[in-house]
This record gives structure tokens, C-alpha cells and sequence, in this order.
């Protein structure tokens, strides 16, 4: 089944790349080179898939479905009938369980548009991904990539930046609407459009004129089953015509007979970020949303605030003419500090002895002025990403008019805002291992809370999250015991749960290393050309299926009373380790009593123990313990993500005729609430999500529990403060999401 599949890239590959996604990256790209192949693998796919079908192979049908949409979608001309067989078995997926009927449903939906249209699916994701002007599809996508520098080489990071600038150095927005015009032209038109000849006609059009045939062509295709037109028909009459007053006074019909001219796909819009900021991720979705460049109207400034609101918390953006500043004053704010006049006021008239002279009226304003004068500040220009005129720009309708004012009367209503639309979607690759995922997780929840208080990106950003691991050495350890393959639990666990993943993403952690460190030659160039850029871009083009991972906060209590508590999140495990005494006195006194009752501390664990019923039951143990393993993420598939596999070293004292003896006893049990806590006050150290970074020292109490979703808190604490009484959700608060899960995108999510 697979080898007709396989067959056409049966090519020599070098030992490092011979992988499954090596072999569908060449597929792809001799299909790219020989276009008038595509039909027939079309064809060979879509027999694959039937054949799955009727021998009830469910683990080839998602595979074999992404290679034929990502086919047909750079196919230049695919017969109505081919398409009509996918369509069909598309929507015969909509039986099966999750995820096929979620794929099947989405591709059938698609395979209308494009049966109706053909080369829509081709113009939306060229237009999308290139940020091209179309007001028909105002769609725009990014994708983000993601390293961290201080875990992965300086090698690999230079390897990548050149890789994702090679992959667009040659493509230009006007390049990207010629390649729009010419597939649609030649999917309608088959084998009768000349596509030298358009090529070149295009070529030597001045870019305004290109842009005028594009939105001719983007309007043509959009418009075709809009307001009941869905003749396909029609729809070639009318690219026909644009075909003609372009080519001017080339008659259709005379090309010479070729055969089908494939149109490449140009690379998505990729930008490299080395994550060395917190807020670095909020940021440059807020830039992708609305760029500095862009004119901050002041009546373009959002409803969503209140007008004092707004008064009160504008501040400068740098677009922006006019500037607005935060003064720190100098002064105390008390009358009597203020400096006395220097000259006192001449009489005005002509004064009566012995009786004061009143000042006239100028005077008076002047002494008013004078005596309520503040002394000059410290003007403090506060960073365009911060100001909240930036972001209540990006809230303006693109394309239509401004929102209005909110009135500031009482007694007239506001006029109903537009309803928003997420226009843009980002799509963000993480690339390392579970550190990184780590500091997403961290990420993710300081971004929720930022939109729990005041909602921006929300309704307007389609947020998209990838992972693709990377291990390349251990320039900062986790601990002595973690391996490459313990640093990549999540991408194991993504593997096991989509075997599509495994083949094309998860086989890329050692690969990437190596490309990195091979020598800059023509062979290297060969051997790359580049493969990373494209799968990156098969991987987010594909990947739409969500799996969530559940965030777990983490309170933590120091051993110095003077020390705040501090509160965490992590995403794959939390590690404690008893800490070495610091003072020469207590560790005297700690080797005594390790020597009575064995190394390790005291504590005491309540938590909340997992059965099958769902029933909560609540335990606490007293013990003595070496150290505490907490897993988030489970070693099976079938295991629920929401629970905590926990280990913890127990220290069982023995007593024998020898004397006395210590032996250590793993105890393990699951659990979603968790308590630990020192009585003796002895300290220990906490380390989150493998990171040596991310270590609390001198902790003497933890508490874990699944973290809750900020806005869920924000709408519950409000319910609160009306039903103090009320225990359970009522209300808003019913259906909003709890937990705060993070979603990672795979091609199949988890297979059933």
C-alpha cells in the first residue's frame, strides 16, 4: 500500500536524512518539479484511501489524506471527477469518531470551495500568508519560530536564521500575486492558457498594474457562490475574459500545447525570535496585529474603554504626532512649600491709609496661577508596546469606519460596535525541548491573565501553537539523570499519540543538530535546499489538530517569613531535592539527626488521591524523604493528561542484629491536589519543568493544583461578590472554560 506511495522517492538519501519525512518532503518536491504528475498521484491517494477504507486501516488515513489535500491544493489542473471522489470519501469520514470526522469535515468544506472555484484553496493560502492586500479575503498569517539561545547552540540558531531568509530572499509581493493570477488562470483554463506567455506578460507589467489583475482574479474567485452564483461555468467565463484583456492582443486557444506548467507555492512569511524577554511572545503578537508603522487615529481608539478610562490611561505611542507623557512631580503637593512672590502687587488705585491695597482682578489670576504652580518633572516616555493607544487602535474595523464615541451623556444609548473578527492567525513554533515548553506554559498563562483584565488579541488573533523538538547537548543540565529522551516528553508523548507527527516532526530532534553542524558546501546545500523552511511549513499548513496539555500552578512558601510566597506554573514535572545546609552550626547538627534517622528530611503530604469512581479522596502521610518526582505528562497514551504521576523517595528505617540500616522505597500513587510541607522547617529546593533556571531555594511548603483558567477567576470572583454563599458555578461562570489547558498542534491530535 505504501510503496505506491513511496515509490517515486526512491532516490539516494544521506544516513542522517533517510526518515519518513524525508520521503514526503521529496515527494512534494518532484511534484514541484514535474507538475504534470500530480493528477496521477492524486489518483494513486485517492485508491490508497478507498482501500483503507474497506480494509478498515484507520492509522493510513490521515497520512495518506494531508499528502493528497497538500497535492492537490499545489496541483495546477485537477480534473472535477478527481475531486468529486475526494469530496465523497471526505464526507464518509464524518461517521468515524474524532479525529476523522473533524479532519473529514474541514477538507470537505474546503473540496467544495475548491470544486466551485478552482485554485481558491492555493489563492486564500498565498494571500493569508503573504499579508497580500484583498479586501474579498482580508486574511493574514505569520509564522513565529521560537528559540531558546541558552539552550540550544549558537550553531543551530545561525543554521536556522539563514535557512528561514534563504527560504524568502527571492519572493516579492508582487512575485506572490503573479503566482496567484497565473494558478487560477491555469486551473480554470487547463491546457488552452498559455502560461509562458502569462508569465511573461506579467513580468513586464510595472507592479500597479500586477496588483490591478490580482484583486481582478481574487475578486472573480471570491465572488463565485456568493449570492447564489455557483456555476462553475461561469466562473471560467469570467477568469476567460481576465485572461483575454490581460494577454491583450494574444489570441486563447494558439499556446503551444505543453502540458500542465506547475505554479510553485511560495514559502510562508517566517520570522526567527530568540526568546531572551518574558513578555517578548505578547509582544510581538501585539506588533503582528498592529505594526508601529500604522497611524494611531484618535478617533480610531476602541469602544472597549470607558471615556475616563481612557482619559486616564492613554499614553504615548510612538506613531502617533501628538504625545502624551507621565510627569513625575518633584514637589510635596503643599501649599505652603510653594515659593513666595518676589515682587508684591502695586496698587491699583489710589489707597487709603492705614487700609490694605485689594489687587485688581489681573493680578489676583496672576497670584492664583503663580501660587498653584508645579515646579517641572521628570518626563517619562513610556515604550509603544505599552501604551494603550496602540493597542485600542488595533480594535478599528479594517476597512470600514471608526467606532464612534461613547456618548458621555446619560440618556443616549452607544452606537452597536461592529463585531470583531479574527483576521489574523499566528502561528507559533517552539523549538527545543521541554524547557522551552516550559517557559511557553509560563507564557501562555501571563498572556491569559493579560486578557482576563482588559481583552485585546482575543477576538481578533487566532493563536496556533507547534512544537518541533530539538536536542542538541546540555549546555545547561536539568540534572544527572535527565537524557535527550527525558527532555522530550511531550514530543514522545505527541508521537505516540499521531504517528504522522512521529514520522515527519519528532524524527527532526537529532536531525536538526546535523544539518547545523555540516560544512557549508554545495552538497550541504543539496541535501538541505531548503528541507527545514519547507517542513516547518508543511507542519503548520497540516497541523490544525489541537492536543491540550494541562498547566499546573505551583505556590511555593520560603523558609524566611520576611520572603513573599511565590506562585508558578509548569508543564511537564516538578522536581524537589533536600537542600545542603548552609551554616556550619545547623550542619553539624543535620548530620546528627541524619545519622539517627538517615538522610533525607520530614514531611508531611496531604493530596487528593485519583480512583477510578472520580470520587475525591482526600490522604495524608507523614514520612521522611530524599527527594519528590512529579509528572505531568503520562508514559502511556491512554492515561489522562490532567493527573500528576508522583513518586516520592521514601527512607525506611531498619533495625537488625548488624545495627541499625536505611533503605530507600519509591512510592507512587496520582493525584491532582497536592500538599508538602516541612515541620521542622528543614528546606529543600524546587525545580520546575527541567530547568535549572527556573529552581527555588529554601522552600519549606509547596502546594500544586491544576491551574485555573484567569478569566474563569476574574467572571467567579465577581459572581462571588453578589452570592457570597453560592458554592457552585452560576451563572457566566458555567460555561466558561476551568482549567487552563495549553494546546499543541499535531496532524491527527490523539488517534482513537
Amino acid at each position: 500500500m505504501r510503496s505506491s506511495v513511496q515509490c517515486p522517492t526512491s532516490c539516494s538519501l544521506s544516513p542522517a536524512m533517510d526518515s519518513s519525512g524525508m520521503l514526503r518532503w521529496t515527494l512534494h518536491k518532484k511534484i514541484d518539479q514535474n507538475p504534470s504528475t500530480s493528477c496521477v498521484l492524486v489518483r494513486i491517494l485517492v485508491k490508497e484511501l478507498e482501500r483503507a477504507e474497506r480494509g478498515d486501516l484507520r492509522h493510513y488515513i490521515i497520512p495518506l489524506l494531508h499528502t493528497l489535500m497538500y497535492t492537490l491544493i499545489q496541483a495546477p489542473c485537477i480534473p472535477d471527477e478527481l475531486c468529486a471522489r475526494v469530496y465523497d470519501f471526505c464526507k464518509r469520514l464524518l461517521t468515524l469518531p474524532k479525529p476523522f470526522c473533524t479532519i473529514g469535515l474541514d477538507y470537505a468544506s474546503r473540496l467544495q470551495v475548491e470544486r466551485t472555484a478552482p485554485g481558491t484553496l492555493y489563492q486564500r493560502m498565498v494571500i493569508s500568508e503573504q499579508s497580500l492586500p484583498s479586501a474579498p479575503f482580508p486574511y493574514q498569517e505569520k509564522i513565529f519560530i521560537f528559540a531558546d539561545p541558552e539552550l540550544l547552540p549558537e550553531a543551530i540558531c545561525n543554521a536556522l536564521v539563514t535557512d528561514t531568509e534563504a527560504a524568502q530572499v527571492s519572493q516579492s509581493p508582487q512575485g506572490c500575486m503573479s503566482c496567484v493570477v497565473t494558478h487560477a488562470l491555469q486551473a480554470a483554463l487547463g491546457d488552452t492558457c498559455d502560461i509562458h506567455g502569462l508569465r511573461a506578460r506579467l513580468q513586464a507589467l510595472p507592479p500597479g498594474d500586477v496588483e490591478h489583475w490580482f484583486q481582478q482574479v481574487v475578486a472573480a474567485m471570491e465572488g463565485t457562490g456568493s449570492e447564489g452564483d455557483s456555476d462553475r461555468g461561469q466562473h471560467t467565463a469570467r477568469l476567460e475574459r481576465i485572461y483575454h484583456d490581460l494577454l491583450g492582443s494574444s489570441p486563447a486557444g494558439n499556446a503551444p500545447q505543453e502540458g500542465l506548467q506547475g505554479t510553485p507555492l511560495p514559502n510562508p512569511s517566517i520570522s526567527f525570535h530568540l526568546w531572551t524577554e518574558d513578555e517578548q511572545l505578547w509582544k510581538e503578537l501585539v506588533l503582528f496585529l498592529r505594526p508601529l508603522s500604522q497611524s494611531c487615529e484618535p478617533d480610531c481608539l476602541g469602544q472597549e474603554l470607558d471615556p475616563l478610562e481612557m482619559q486616564d490611561m492613554l499614553t504615548d505611542c510612538g506613531c502617533c504626532e501628538q504625545s502624551r507623557f507621565s510627569v513625575l512631580s518633584t514637589d510635596s503637593g503643599i501649599e505652603r512649600d510653594l515659593p513666595a512672590q518676589e515682587e508684591p502687587c502695586g496698587p491699583c488705585a489710589p489707597c487709603v491709609p492705614s487700609v490694605p491695597c485689594a489687587p485688581c482682578a489681573p493680578c489676583a489670576a496672576d497670584s492664583e496661577r503663580s501660587r498653584l504652580h508645579r515646579k517641572g518633572g521628570i518626563k517619562k516616555k513610556l515604550s509603544p508596546l505599552e501604551s494603550v493607544a496602540l493597542l485600542q487602535a488595533g480594535s478599528a474595523v479594517p476597512g470600514g469606519k471608526p467606532p464612534g464615541k461613547l456618548p458621555r451623556r446619560a440618556g443616549m444609548s452607544p452606537e452597536p460596535a461592529a463585531p470583531l473578527q479574527r483576521l489574523h492567525t499566528a502561528r507559533v513554533v517552539l523549538l527545543g525541548d521541554d524547557r522551552i515548553l516550559g517557559r511557553l506554559a509560563q507564557a501562555f498563562h501571563s498572556l491569559r491573565k493579560r486578557e482576563a483584565r482588559r481583552v485585546f488579541l482575543t477576538p481578533r488573533l487566532n493563536l496556533q501553537l507547534y512544537h518541533i523538538p530539538v536536542v542538541a547537548g546540555l549546555p545547561h543540565p536539568a540534572a544527572d539523570h535527565t537524557g535527550p529522551e527525558e527532555l522530550c516528553e511531550v514530543a514522545g508523548y505527541l508521537s505516540r499519540a499521531d504517528p504522522w507527527y512521529e514520522s515527519n516532526i519528532n524524527t527532526l530532534c537529532h536531525m536538526i543538530p546535523k544539518l547545523a553542524t555540516m560544512p557549508s558546501s554545495t552538497s550541504r546545500a543539496l541535501v538541505t535546499d531548503l528541507f527545514l523552511p519547507d517542513v516547518i511549513a508543511y507542519y503548520t499548513r497540516m497541523g490544525t489538530q489541537p492536543v491540550c496539555f494541562q498547566v499546573h500552578s505551583v505556590k511555593v512558601l520560603f523558609r524566611d517569613p520576611a520572603q513573599d510566597p511565590a506562585e508558578d506554573v509548569f508543564l511537564t514535572e516538578l522536581l524537589t531535592q533536600v537542600q545542603d545546609s548552609p551554616s556550619h552550626r545547623e550542619l553539624n547538627t543535620t548530620k546528627k539527626k541524619s545519622s539517627l534517622d538517615g538522610p533525607g528530611i520530614d514531611i508531611t503530604v496531604t493530596y487528593r488521591k485519583v480512583v477510578l469512581s472520580d470520587r475525591q479522596k482526600e490522604l495524608a502521610l507523614s514520612l521522611r524523604s530524599t527527594g519528590l518526582l512529579m509528572k505531568a505528562i503520562p508514559a502511556e497514551e491512554a492515561e489522562d493528561l490532567g493527573c500528576l504521576s508522583v513518586t516520592i523517595t521514601e527512607i525506611i528505617r531498619i533495625n537488625n542484629l548488624a545495627g541499625r540500616s536505611f533503605s530507600a522505597v519509591a512510592n507512587r500513587f496520582k493525584t491532582r491536589n497536592i500538599k508538602i510541607r516541612s515541620p521542622d522547617q528543614r528546606p529543600f529546593t524546587v525545580r520546575l519543568d527541567k530547568d535549572s533556571r527556573r529552581t527555588y531555594r529554601d522552600v519549606i511548603s509547596l502546594e500544586v493544583s491544576p491551574c485555573l483558567e484567569p478569566s474563569y477567576c476574574l467572571q467567579k470572583t465577581r459572581t462571588m461578590k453578589f452570592s457570597p454563599h453560592e458554592t457552585e458555578d452560576v451563572g457566566l461562570v458555567k460555561y466558561l472554560p476551568k482549567s487552563l489547558l495549553l494546546p499543541i498542534n499535531t496532524f491527527a491530535g490523539v488517534m482513537q
